[in-house]
């Protein structure tokens, strides 16, 4: 008999070509759409809809059954609540990463398996290998859509029996393959940004959830020099949207964000030298090894702390309690806390743990 995969079809080009390329290789393919996120506004960004009747297109082109599963509920308090919660403590959340540990490897795999999976299947750009002591996750032959970052948290166990077709291919080759395949979404444009977002107007959308005020504007040195928003739209290093100029006899140069100080809705800010955004000691409380911890203590690797980030070369110590402190070559801007760092040894990525703290060595 045919193993049956089930594959995770967004209503997008890459898990489309996912689907078609594992028809081509004889297995039963089986199209599972989720519904993340229930929209009630009315200028909503959701285009769950729209991504679903793609998907339908896709299967009819491919000839395969496929479903639709509600996961918003599971969404909403596995991985929203926990966005929300970041943003009040002034952190920088990126709940894509606990959306693929919470859901897409979890409650979707879980769903897959009731249809009788063999395998799961999705379009990321990233590989598996099974080892005798586990699954290890590489990255991907295109190193410009490489989406490890993204999976650092999950887990062996959750790469168990796990296919992902992109690995080995490049974007301009997953768009040729489409058109060949004459899938109706090969030229459909990639999302980007937070599915619960999409394109709508970021400050609108938080302040939903959020109550913002106007606060003000300081420098390191106690300065005011203009007012914000809401100290929550803010990250560490942005300097678009200060809306701020000159200071009489102050430096020359841009602004940007130095610091938030949530409980007294201060924004910190500086202009001209970045020097204090740079640090090259990063500190994580907990860290997700996958497979497992290296034997020893410390080690060499690589790590990058956003995606597509060129890899940085950096020493790695794991500390007692399971954490890792991370002494990198060169100064790394802006770390944001709440954001992850991710380690890798050549191809193979070790897993991720989210920023607590930075400093300087010496």
């Amino acid at each position: 008999m045919k193993k049956k995969v089930v594959v995770g079809l967004s209503g997008g080009v890459d898990s489309a070509v996912a689907a078609y390329l594992l028809k081509q290789r004889g297995y039963e393919v089986v199209g599972l759409f989720m519904r993340n996120w229930v929209e009630e506004e009315e200028d909503g960004a959701c285009t769950a809809d729209e991504d679903f009747y793609d998907v339908r297109r896709v299967c009819g082109v491919l000839d395969i059954p496929y479903y639709g599963v509600d996961f918003s509920r599971e969404y909403y308090e596995r991985v929203f609540k926990h966005f929300l919660s970041e943003y009040e403590k002034g952190r920088t959340p990126n709940p894509d990463v606990l959306c693929n540990r919470e859901i897409k490897f979890d409650a979707f795999a879980r769903y897959a398996r009731e249809l009788g999976a063999d395998y799961i299947a999705t379009g990321h750009y990233c590989r598996v290998e099974e080892r005798a002591d586990g699954n290890y996750l590489l990255r991907a032959a295109d190193e410009n859509k490489d989406q490890t970052y993204f999976l650092n948290q999950v887990t062996s166990a959750q790469l168990q029996n796990v296919l992902f077709p992109l690995g080995d291919m490049v974007k301009d080759e997953v768009r040729k393959t489409a058109e060949r395949a004459g899938l109706p979404v090969a030229k459909k444009k990639d999302s980007t940004g937070i599915c619960f977002i999409g394109e709508r107007n970021f400050r609108k959308f938080l302040a939903q959830y959020l109550p913002m005020k106007d606060g003000e504007i300081k420098t390191e040195e106690g300065k005011t020099v203009g007012t914000h928003r809401g100290v929550f739209y803010y990250t560490l290093g942005q300097r678009k949207g200060l809306g701020l100029g000159g200071v009489q006899g102050g430096r020359e140069g841009a602004w940007f964000v130095t610091g938030k100080d949530v409980k007294n809705n201060i924004l910190y800010v500086s202009q001209g030298d970045e020097s204090r955004l740079f640090h090259d000691v990063i500190e994580c409380d907990a860290f997700n090894f996958i497979p497992h911890p290296p034997a020893e203590k410390e080690f060499d690797c690589l790590v990058r702390i956003r995606h597509r980030q060129p890899l940085q070369e950096a020493r790695a110590f794991v500390t007692e309690g399971g954490g890792v402190r991370i002494e990198c070559k060169l100064p790394q801007r802006a770390a944001c806390a709440g954001q992850y760092a991710v380690l890798y040894r050549g191809d193979v990525c070790l897993g991720g743990g989210v920023m607590e703290r930075v400093s300087d060595k010496g």
